[in-house]
C-alpha cells in the first residue's frame, strides 16, 4: 500500500482511500483530499515536516502523520 507520505516532489498522484476514524477523517475530507482528487506534491519541508501538496486548485501543508492516513496510486 503506497501512502501520500511516499510520493516524491513533483509527483501527481490520485487519491485511493482515506484511513482513520472520526473527527480526524474528517478533517482530511474537509480540506479537499477525498477518493479520487489528484494530488500534486509541491515540495517537503527540510526535516521532512510538513508537505506542501496541490488539491483541488489550492495550496495545502499536511503534517506526515496525517499523510500516513491517504491510500494513494
Amino acid at each position: 500500500m503506497k501512502t501520500l507520505r511516499d510520493a516524491k516532489v513533483g509527483e501527481t498522484v490520485r487519491v485511493v482511500k482515506v484511513h482513520g476514524e472520526g473527527a480526524l477523517r474528517r478533517r482530511i475530507m474537509d480540506m479537499g483530499i477525498t477518493k479520487h482528487a489528484e494530488i500534486y506534491v509541491r515540495k517537503v519541508a527540510p526535516l521532512g515536516d510538513p508537505f506542501e501538496l496541490m488539491v483541488r486548485g489550492y495550496e495545502l501543508s499536511l503534517r506526515k502523520a496525517d499523510a500516513e492516513m491517504i491510500e494513494v496510486i
